[in-house]
């Protein structure tokens, strides 16, 4: 009588957890990025409502006056612990600070600052952010 062969022999299951080890080695940096791109967008998405009032704000009352938090404006969120403002001269810079709680370890101790210039009626970004997770938008 024939011997019927039943299940996986030890080779054919450490090469699938082989597999699955590459395929973890893999996936698991990639996805660092992501949520730390994620988690430094809420700065861009704060910073980016408060740049028509500030612009108008600038506009109709000056830099030293318009370039405060307009009232009412979220100036923090979850992952951003604070928005400060800074006049000069003919510029007004927002600069958004990451807060240590709960956020992922690639974005902690940085900044990203939008600064508006008045003469000619642009904005700028600037970021400390790692290169691999900050947007072509801001250099």
């Amino acid at each position: 009588m024939k011997k019927v062969q039943q299940g996986f022999t030890l080779i054919e299951l450490m090469i699938v957890v082989a597999i699955i080890g590459i395929l973890a080695a893999v996936a698991i940096p990639a996805y660092q990025d992501y949520t730390a791109k994620a988690q430094a967008s809420e700065a861009f998405t704060l910073l980016g409502g408060l740049k028509t009032p500030i612009s108008e704000a600038i506009a109709s009352a000056g830099v030293a006056t318009g370039c405060a938090a307009p009232l009412g404006a979220v100036v923090s969120g979850k992952y951003v612990a604070s928005t400060t403002f800074t006049p000069g001269a003919t510029t007004c810079a927002m600069m958004a600070t990451f807060t240590a709680a709960g956020a992922n370890t690639k974005i902690l101790s940085t900044t990203v600052t939008q600064t508006f210039d008045a003469s000619s009626g642009a904005w700028t970004c600037a970021t400390t952010l790692p290169t691999e997770i900050r947007p072509k938008s801001c250099p």
